[in-house]
């Protein structure tokens, strides 16, 4: 059976990319089915730094065509930040209360108006035979000065989307993933899948 190796050791994103390669008949694998742990330092400036660092490590290493995710929130306030730092943004525990204290706090003063945010996901593809390639998805909000909702996790609890009139931590599973940034960035890497199943090798 071919097989794609998702570089992440979380089940819910499996789970997403495991709809996506199952009508192709291609079983997803993760870090979590490798015999030896495998841990690459994200020392990258950007997503696509770290989105491509991880896959093209992995794929390297395994040999195997390698996806790899890097996601965060972007703060037009703040210049960008949390940015690639978004999960470790209060410290290196990754603590998400701690996270979405400092980031209020660093807001406290900025009108509605101005906590313009967006969630950012950027894919990237590697392995041997091809070349790699990112896809990129966002979603668009604001910073709302208060939590709201018990879904989610990271910061959704105080990302509010206009459009819904909710806060992300609001949403259901559902919901959230016709919304936002990794579906939409795993709705552009379907466009390119054909190609990509060409280069994905048998395995016993």
């Amino acid at each position: 059976m071919k097989e794609v190796l998702i570089a992440t050791n979380n089940l819910g994103k499996a789970k997403d990319f495991d709809t996506l390669f199952k009508p192709f008949g291609v079983r997803v694998l993760t870090l979590n089915d490798l015999d030896e742990p495998i841990d690459v330092e994200e020392t990258g400036v950007t997503f696509e730094d770290n989105a491509i660092l991880k896959a093209e490590t992995v794929a390297r290493l395994l040999n195997k065509i390698v996806i790899a995710d890097d996601s965060g929130l972007e703060i037009d306030a703040l210049d960008g930040a949390p940015g690639v730092y978004s999960a470790r943004y209060a410290g290196p525990e990754k603590n998400d209360g701690d996270n979405i204290d400092k980031v209020l706090k660093e807001l406290a003063a900025v009108p509605t108006e101005g906590r313009t945010a967006r969630f950012r996901c950027v894919l990237a593809v590697a392995g041997p035979g091809i070349q790699t390639e990112t896809f990129s998805g966002s979603c668009e909000g604001l910073i709302h000065t208060e939590r709201k909702g018990t879904n989610g996790f990271g910061y959704d609890p105080i990302f509010y989307v206009p459009e819904q009139g909710r806060m992300m931590a609001e949403l259901s599973p559902e919901e959230k993933s016709l919304i936002s940034h990794r579906g939409a960035a795993l709705a552009q890497l379907k466009v390119q899948l054909p190609q990509f199943m060409e280069s994905v090798g048998d395995h016993k």
